[in-house]
């Protein structure tokens, strides 16, 4: 039977059938198709550190940030030291993409080029920290760098950050006071403190920050510094020394390092990009404020449960610090073409940097000692 009554689509089939026009229509007319919805980004790191290190904890932070503020769009997993490769190999894994990522300390790859001990690992020609973050974003060391990173091979984006406070001059055994004891002293240090401490006439061992405390409990060593209140006390430094000296120049203005295969993050869409790089900036800062609050409570836990006798280290044993560096940055400068370079470049921002900052920051010690007495460190 012929019907010819018209049949009414249903809502749902008209707007499958339009949908289908419309993809048959963009694709004739060579529009560009709207892509499916990827999958977050994940990426698997590495840090430098011990899980229960507070420089682990910082990583961790940094991973937080990043994953926090891409709402899961990329996701990173930290995983410490040894978990893939040893501290002193991450590097060459996150170069060659065995990590994706990594935490750590330019002066850990000091072995593949000792210009990378310019970011922190000297007397940084009296700046601190915060100063020497100032001269790599503002002073032309971040260009320095990816020049540097170049040179040796490394696949990587590097992002130092997290400027640290002035380290100790180590743990011992007697309390240093003066150059000549460190003659024959077994030390542990790493970077261009190798070739300081050496210049000091101690035999020195680099370990990575999870070795040393063995080591010393074993007597391989008889001294080692490692970097603050907080991290020493929870690696158990006091457990094998009860001296502790404060303030040296040998890392007086190290900061911490990201870096990501560079590859990978190339790859990455400029947003993600943007909001790694003010994700670095925002750890920094974080990483600066959390440093106060922990390493001045541990440095107090430190004396009053650990026992621990700080001494600050005598002016003769600095001085002879800086007359070393200075004679082993002279020859490294004339080997390595790039060291030079990055030195001069360093001492140019350092000239005005910190005049102005002596010249107009008011001390604090008379304000701490008119408010609450002298401090506990005994000089030498």
């Amino acid at each position: 039977m012929n019907d010819s009554r018209t049949v009414t689509e249903s809502p749902r089939r008209t707007f499958l059938r339009g949908a289908a026009l419309a993809a048959t229509g963009a694709a004739t007319l060579g529009l560009p198709m709207v892509a499916k919805a990827q999958g977050p980004i994940s990426m698997r790191w590495q840090s430098t550190w011990p899980q229960k290190d507070i420089f682990h904890e910082y990583a961790l932070d940094f991973a937080k940030k990043v994953n926090d503020m891409t709402g899961g769009d990329l996701k990173i997993e930290v995983l410490p030291a040894g978990a893939v490769v040893p501290a002193f190999g991450l590097l060459d894994a996150v170069s060659k993409g065995t990590l994706d990522g990594g935490h750590g300390v330019l002066v850990y790859h000091y072995g593949k080029q000792t210009a990378l001990a310019l970011w922190g690992s000297g007397p940084g020609y009296g700046m601190d920290a915060n100063m020497l973050l100032s001269w790599h974003k503002y002073g032309g060391g971040k260009q320095l760098l990816n020049k540097l990173y170049a040179s040796i091979g490394a696949n990587v984006v590097s992002f130092p950050y997290g400027p640290m406070a002035t380290q100790p001059l180590g743990w011992y055994k007697k309390q240093i006071t003066k150059p000549d004891d460190f003659k024959g002293l077994k030390f542990r240090t790493v970077g261009i403190s190798i070739d300081v401490f050496q210049g000091m006439g101690a035999a020195v061992n680099a370990l990575p920050g999870g070795e040393i405390v063995p080591a010393l409990d074993r007597g391989l060593i008889d001294a080692a510094e490692f970097n603050n209140a907080t991290s020493d006390r929870i690696l158990g430094f006091a457990d094998v020394s009860k001296i502790c000296m404060l303030q040296s120049y040998h890392q007086n203005a190290e900061q911490l390092e990201i870096t990501f295969n560079k590859t990978r993050f190339d790859a990455l869409p400029d947003k993600m990009k943007a909001i790694i790089e003010n994700a670095v900036e925002a750890a920094s800062a974080d990483m600066s404020w959390k440093s106060i609050d922990r390493y001045s409570k541990d440095y107090i836990e430190l004396q009053a449960k650990d026992k621990v006798r700080f001494f600050i280290t005598p002016p003769s044993v600095l001085q002879k610090q800086l007359e070393i560096y200075d004679a082993v940055a002279d020859k490294k400068a004339s080997d390595n073409p790039m060291f030079k370079e990055i030195a001069e470049s360093q001492k140019a921002f350092a000239a005005r940097a910190v005049k102005w900052d002596l010249d107009t920051n008011v001390s604090r010690r008379m304000a701490y000692n008119h408010y609450f007495g002298k401090p506990a460190a005994k000089k030498s």
